[in-house]
């Protein structure tokens, strides 16, 4: 069998895996280490396994993980979280849509604190549906854009997928959270807008919240002013170089621990579960690392990513047709396979292709994670719509789908302008970087 075939033969044995519910990382590390056993011999597989590992768990960069991780924990169990949702439906909440455009605020902010839409989905979903559902909000339109806000912790830095983007490319982490910024915010105006028109359409759907007067607004936003200032000293640390991302985390990290304890909102009962759930979450995003770190080497010796490249240059596509072609890869991918997982399975692949295009690795980081986050609300899998139907009680899981429909069209439409405009990804990590 030749390397080439050899390589196919572990991408199909992959997804076989995955789709027999083995966790990502166990199934990379046994295709990496059985392919490359039978293409290069024990004792080469053997010291991939070992270099390959070591290499992974000793990388420096990979601290940001769970110090932010373990940001956004502690700022979920102190009730930080729902000050943000309170801040946010305190000034937007008088408008048509108001309460699903303050829980799309919402989750932006607290996606700049936890860096995953899992738990940001979660997190305002809890503070937020009950509150939809008490004002008469369509069930549609109330658990869509909790769906669609909590995928921008994917985008919004401090996220992991760019952790682990940065990881897998040899990327650097700081240029890759600053591109994430505007694109995020672009993403949250077009989400709010998109409820605008819902509301605009169908009044009954979003109603209008009870108006608040501008001092209580105040009082309501000096309550958030603490973890917006953590935020903004964390992310705008690193943007004019004063931090890196790693001294930025555990900065972040340490100043919501100071700000939970001069509040007295941290019992020991809530650190202990907010440190164990760090260390669950990182556990796994360390493994996933591993596994695909023992991966890579075998792809490479396949030589699968210089054939792929090779086979879509001889198609005659040009630059933007390969992208098109690989962007609707993603996206049906995205309907059956989880965010991490198609991270680390495909940038591998896709990767050199890229770069062989002369695409920006830095914007195309961008572009991927934005369409692994439209993925996390595509059906069938559409993780984020699972996750968001199991807080929302009484909603079908049809309507939930139904509802993200909307939200689907504007990340469309956000990136085809951040593929039209690179700018838009490229102007904050290039000023910042020169």
């Amino acid at each position: 069998m030749t390397p080439f075939a050899a390589g196919f033969l572990g991408i199909a044995c992959l997804f076989v895996l995955l789709i027999l519910r083995t966790p990502v990382a166990f199934a990379m590390l046994i295709v990496g280490f059985l392919g490359y056993w039978a293409l290069e011999g024990l004792r080469s597989a053997g010291g991939v396994l070992l270099t390959e590992s070591y290499s992974a768990i000793s990388n420096y960069n990979l601290i940001v993980v769970p110090m932010f991780v373990l940001l956004g924990n502690i700022a979920s169990v102190t009730g930080f979280s729902r000050s943000l949702y309170d801040a946010a439906f305190a000034w937007v909440g008088r408008f048509r849509g108001g309460l699903a455009s303050a829980s799309v605020l919402g989750c932006a902010v607290f996606a700049a604190v936890s860096g995953s839409s899992v738990a940001t989905a979660v997190t305002l979903g809890k503070v937020a549906l009950p509150e939809m559902k008490r004002l008469g909000y369509a069930p549609g339109l109330s658990t869509g854009s909790i769906a669609a806000g909590g995928t921008l912790g994917f985008l919004i830095p401090p996220s992991t997928g760019f952790v682990l983007y940065a990881i897998l490319t040899e990327e650097s982490i700081g240029r890759l959270f600053m591109a994430g910024v505007l694109p995020g915010l672009l993403l949250t105006v077009l989400f709010m807008g998109a409820i605008w028109m819902i509301s605009v359409l169908d009044p009954e759907a979003g109603p209008r919240g009870a108006p608040v007067a501008l001092a209580e607004r105040f009082r309501i936003l000096g309550q958030a002013t603490p973890l917006l200032m953590v935020i903004l000293l964390s992310i705008g640390g690193i943007y004019v170089g004063v931090f890196t991302p790693v001294e930025a985390s555990g900065i972040g990290a340490a100043l919501v621990i100071l700000l939970a304890l001069v509040r007295r909102r941290l019992s020991f009962a809530d650190f202990r579960a907010a440190v164990l759930s760090t260390l669950s979450t990182s556990a796994m995003l360390y493994a996933v690392v591993i596994g695909a770190n023992v991966l890579n080497p075998f792809f490479a010796v396949t030589q699968i990513p210089a054939t792929l490249g090779e086979g879509l240059g001889t198609l005659g596509l040009g630059p933007y047709g390969t992208l098109f072609v690989i962007i609707l890869a993603y996206i049906v991918l995205g309907m059956f396979m989880d965010g991490l997982s198609m991270l680390v399975i495909t940038i591998p692949i896709v990767f050199p292709v890229i770069t062989s295009l002369g695409f920006d690795p830095i914007w195309f980081g961008v572009v991927a994670v934005i369409v692994i986050e439209m993925g996390m609300i595509t059906p069938p899998v559409g993780l984020n719509v699972f996750v968001v139907r199991g807080v929302a009680e009484g909603v079908p899981l049809t309507t939930v789908f139904r509802g993200v429909m909307p939200f689907l069209v504007a990340m469309i439409i956000g990136l085809l302008l951040i593929i039209a405009v690179p700018g838009i990804a490229l102007v904050l990590p290039n000023s910042m970087f020169g």
